[in-house]
């Protein structure tokens, strides 16, 4: 059985293409947040939470601010730098976001609180194929392949899949070219698992929570996956708010999350995400994602 662990530095080991694309841009929720809800907390979600589950984020809305006593507004994009964006200037009052965003901002963000999942504050990234292609058994196999990213600030779906490239191509400035025939991102862990279950991609690199949790919900669309490769073990997408936060609401605000799971009414709603609680870790727990970015440095692509 896992167990809760304590706080330790985890290292990593040595359809129609245009209509798909069409529909992640449909998908695209931007624009400036609601007039008239200042006194609102609000909350950005990246695609960490899967995009088809608008009333669950209502009962968790309401909840949270039955306990904080202020209407709570979740504020959803599908891009993870549209996140960075509202909470860097301000539009944002804690966000759930990626751990490679948190270690690139480390200095001007804090940590509210981290999932616990399976007993412990951790996850994988797993690539995946589609189970037509019964001739991929590892990350290599994929030679000449169409590939799937999910966003270029994702660690599961972009940063881990670049620095097992940089293994495999240590000396060369976009690897990917290497190995890959097309790469593109999808702007989303779920549409990667659609572009690899229609055939639209080979193959992809997805998180490994999201993955597991659309195969609770929708396994007809996972079981047309096959997963080749499990990551190490990394700090599970953290919670943050910035430094120059109301230091009182980011108190309270992560005393809720981290007692959530001791509330008759909070447990269902952990239960619906698939977690079992959320807690308070140290940037220690990131260490692995830091030690990867170090390692690829500018191999690292803004674009597909």
């Amino acid at each position: 059985m896992a167990h809760d662990s304590p706080d330790r530095a985890v290292y990593p080991v040595g359809m129609k293409r245009r209509e798909f694309l069409g529909l992640m841009g449909g998908l695209a929720l931007g624009g400036a947040l609601p007039a008239g809800q200042t006194d609102a907390i609000h909350i950005g979600l990246t695609p960490v939470i899967l995009d088809d589950r608008v009333g669950f984020l209502r009962r968790w809305g309401q909840w949270l601010g039955e306990q904080l006593g202020r209407p709570v507004r979740f504020v959803q994009r599908a891009k993870y730098q549209d996140i960075m964006d509202l909470l860097d200037r301000g539009q944002l009052d804690a966000a759930w976001i990626c751990g490679y965003p948190y270690v690139r901002h480390i200095d001007t963000l804090s940590l509210l609180a981290t999932p616990v999942y399976k007993g412990e504050p951790l996850y994988h990234s797993l690539i995946i194929t589609n189970r037509r292609h019964p001739g991929y058994h590892q990350f290599r196999d994929l030679a000449g392949s169409v590939f799937a990213f999910s966003d270029p600030l994702s660690n599961s779906g972009y940063l881990y899949p670049t620095y097992r490239l940089h293994q495999l191509f240590p000396h060369q400035e976009r690897p990917q070219h290497r190995l890959f025939r097309r790469t593109f991102f999808t702007w989303g862990h779920r549409h990667v698992i659609e572009a690899v279950a229609s055939g639209l991609a080979d193959a992809g690199a997805v998180d490994g929570y999201v993955w597991e949790q659309l195969s609770r919900l929708h396994p007809e669309l996972t079981s047309q996956t096959r997963i080749i490769e499990r990551s190490p073990a990394f700090g599970f997408p953290p919670l943050v708010t910035t430094r120059q936060a109301d230091p009182a609401l980011s108190r309270d605000l992560g005393r809720v999350l981290t007692h959530m799971h001791e509330d008759a009414r909070g447990r269902p709603l952990l239960e619906s995400l698939g977690l079992d609680r959320f807690a308070f870790r140290t940037p220690k727990l990131y260490a692995g994602i830091a030690l990867m970015a170090s390692s690829v440095g500018d191999q690292l692509d803004t674009g597909a």
